[in-house]
């Protein structure tokens, strides 16, 4: 049990962790998922590269339109895949030492 001198200390300190890095106690937030913003200049790609698709279509040149619409697909969905909420990394093997 903690004493009323603890727990204000300890109130102050997650008032202070929320402000310094609010993403990391999203993180730590048990059930809730997680919400990553939509990366807006990956969206403008593959806009741009869908109406590159939809005038070499337009002219004739069906191979180019494939291959520009293909890889707007591959952006889109790898938007999808990045933007799922929920997912969480699972941990794994510490890459470098503790310091």
């Amino acid at each position: 049990m903690l004493s009323k001198e603890d727990n204000r200390r300890l109130a102050q300190l997650e008032r202070q962790l929320l402000r310094d890095d609010p993403e990391f106690c999203a993180r730590m937030q048990p059930g809730r998922p997680i919400r990553r913003p939509v990366p807006l200049s990956l969206v403008l790609i593959a806009a741009m590269i869908w109406a590159t698709a939809l005038v070499l279509g337009v002219l004739g040149w069906w191979i180019g339109a494939a291959i520009a619409a293909g890889w707007a697909m591959v952006i889109v969905i790898a938007v999808a895949i990045r933007c799922r909420p929920g997912r969480r990394p699972t941990p794994g093997p510490e890459i470098l030492p503790p310091w």
